[in-house]
């Protein structure tokens, strides 16, 4: 396994993060096709043996259970000060707004509950799952910076925004003292590259991390056309993603078929190759322990010059799909507010 540092953190993480949202019961979650505690645990037992030190969930996965698992499986195969641990917390609830719990009170709410489930007494990287348009980001930011000074959290990072987004919230957080987000976990993939036209830019140019999600495209480039899965079958939300553009993206994922042929490796290592090579450490789901190995193989395949080209080209232009396409105000006229009080950026 090979490590990097988590943009502007110090945090020492493995160039492959074991995503942990098919983790958990699914009689308490939205995904139908997670797997339980003890085959969850056999995956991250393997992971640890192959080097994987970045775990990443969210309290929104199977009602919690998936931090209930991969805490109590860290604690009992590694030692926390091991393994950099990240999970995400949700936007306000039309209840919560109602009652009129402030975005620090939620945050605070949030991250109790998630280091509950985890039982641990802090994570390395707590994460904005997506962008609340009903929360001022003034009162996320401080909220998030109130976790760190507590000890709660050691670093925060952002999930699902623009690159405008981004950059501005980290304006604002610099101007005001508060925490700064230190890593971006985006939509990106071969067959998904809307994020090099401005955020993978911002973030080479502030040192910013990049641990995109969907890294196999919900299992589309590690497999032939046609080939399918469980998950496959009964992942409406992948379907959603990836269906309108499927005559475009065969033919990308042909080429990786015939790269894997060409070096007797699997797609997948072909794939994941790519994406290691644009990033800092992708979030690569696991629910069978041969996924996991394959993604510890695929951090020391490296594609040609040649080869990078020839994956890329028949790329085109996708249009923004899942949580991207509806990162916007519920009224189109509304305007975001940035701060609180007179403040505004």
């Amino acid at each position: 396994m090979k490590y990097t540092k988590l943009g502007n953190s110090d945090l020492k993480v493995s160039r492959i993060c074991m995503g942990c949202m098919g983790f958990g019961d699914a009689k308490n979650g939205q995904h139908s096709w997670t797997v339980d505690e003890q085959h969850s645990r056999e995956i991250i037992k393997r992971g640890l043996e192959l080097g994987v030190n970045f775990f990443d969930t969210a309290i929104g996965y199977q009602s919690g259970t998936s931090e209930q698992y991969v805490g109590r499986a860290l604690r009992d195969f590694t030692k926390r000060d091991e393994v950099v641990v990240a999970t995400k917390f949700l936007p306000r609830t039309s209840d919560e707004i109602e009652n009129g719990i402030s975005g620090q009170q939620h945050i605070e709410r949030m991250i109790n509950k998630s280091l509950e489930n985890l039982g641990m007494e802090y994570v390395d990287l707590y994460i904005y799952h997506m962008w609340d348009w009903n929360t001022p980001i003034y009162d996320i930011l401080e909220g998030l910076s109130n976790v760190v000074k507590a000890g709660k959290a050691r670093y925060t990072g952002i999930s699902n925004c623009f690159a405008w987004q981004l950059a501005k919230a980290n304006a604002l957080a610099e101007k005001e003292g508060f925490v700064k987000f230190v890593s971006i976990q985006g939509h990106y993939n071969l067959i998904f590259r809307e994020e090099e036209r401005e955020m993978i830019l911002l973030c080479n140019e502030d040192n910013i991390a990049l641990t995109p999600y969907s890294a196999l495209a919900s299992g589309r480039l590690s497999r032939l056309p046609g080939e399918t899965s469980k998950r496959a079958k009964e992942d409406a939300y992948a379907k959603f993603k990836y269906d309108a553009t499927k005559e475009q993206d065969e033919i990308i994922i042909r080429r990786v078929a015939e790269v894997a042929e060409k070096h007797g490796v699997t797609m997948t290592e072909v794939s994941l190759a790519w994406l290691i090579s644009k990033t800092t450490s992708p979030v690569v789901g696991a629910t069978k322990l041969h996924h996991i190995e394959g993604a510890a193989k695929a951090v020391e395949f490296e594609l040609t010059e040649e080869e990078m080209k020839y994956l890329e080209e028949p790329y085109v232009p996708h249009a923004l799909a899942g949580v991207m396409a509806q990162n916007k105000p519920a009224n189109k006229n509304e305007k975001h507010v940035w701060s609180t009080g007179s403040q505004k950026i």
